[in-house]
């Protein structure tokens, strides 16, 4: 992911986000446990889902100059958020945070980001309707079956991820063939084996075909 800003703009946010935190229901308020609990929670009490949706609008409002208000992506290059399960969400938050995945301006909005504010965020953009980012590709299905033969087993069938990995079906054209590029040459933080591993039995030359793919599916 590529993102631009500054110390002043990350200053900025920390105050409208501190602000826009009196709109979170009480109970959510007083909670000191990690965003993971807390989104455990948010999801079992669907009488304040509206409010906690609201708020995860509200605090993600920074994030939507790159990822867009319903998460679909402003940039070719930047990934959609739109229907990313809320585990997968935070745990690319916390990779930032940790190092895991690299790059500065990521890292530094989450340490802006409370506990409450990354688990609203994750379920506003769970919610948010995915629109597929293109009409399929020349070479869409010879990317689908490569997909079902590489992928399905983490990705799942439908391409929607889970938990653990992450929903491809509607993400950017231009974004999936950026990162598969990345974990082939094993550069820009994507550093993870199994990956490499898949993407090196796709091949460079199918890399395309699997972005046709991916970006015409719902």
């Amino acid at each position: 992911m590529h993102y631009t800003g500054s110390r002043s703009a990350l200053a900025t946010l920390a105050l409208s986000i501190a602000a826009s935190s009196l709109f979170m229901p009480e109970a959510y308020a007083a909670d000191p446990d990690t965003a993971a609990h807390r989104l455990a929670r948010m999801q079992q009490d669907t009488a304040a889902r509206p409010a906690v949706l609201i708020e995860g609008k509200k605090s993600a409002f920074f994030c939507a100059n790159c990822h867009g208000e319903a998460g679909i992506s402003r940039y070719p290059e930047v990934p959609n958020l739109a229907g990313q399960h809320p585990a997968y969400v935070l745990g690319q938050m916390d990779a930032f945070l940790t190092g895991k995945r690299k790059d500065e301006f990521m890292e530094g909005l989450m340490k802006v980001l409370s506990e409450r504010d990354k688990a609203a965020i994750a379920l506003h953009y769970a919610a948010a309707p995915v629109v597929p980012t293109t009409a399929p590709g020349p070479r869409a299905a010879e990317g689908g079956k490569l997909f079902a033969t590489l992928c399905a087993r983490c990705h799942q069938p439908d391409a929607r991820g889970g938990e653990a990995f992450p929903r491809l079906a509607g993400q950017q054209r231009e974004y999936i063939r950026l990162s598969l590029k990345r974990y082939l040459s094993q550069t820009g933080g994507r550093l993870y084996a199994p990956m490499t591993a898949a993407v090196t039995q796709l091949g460079a030359n199918n890399i395309d075909a699997m972005a046709d793919y991916l970006s015409g599916l719902e």
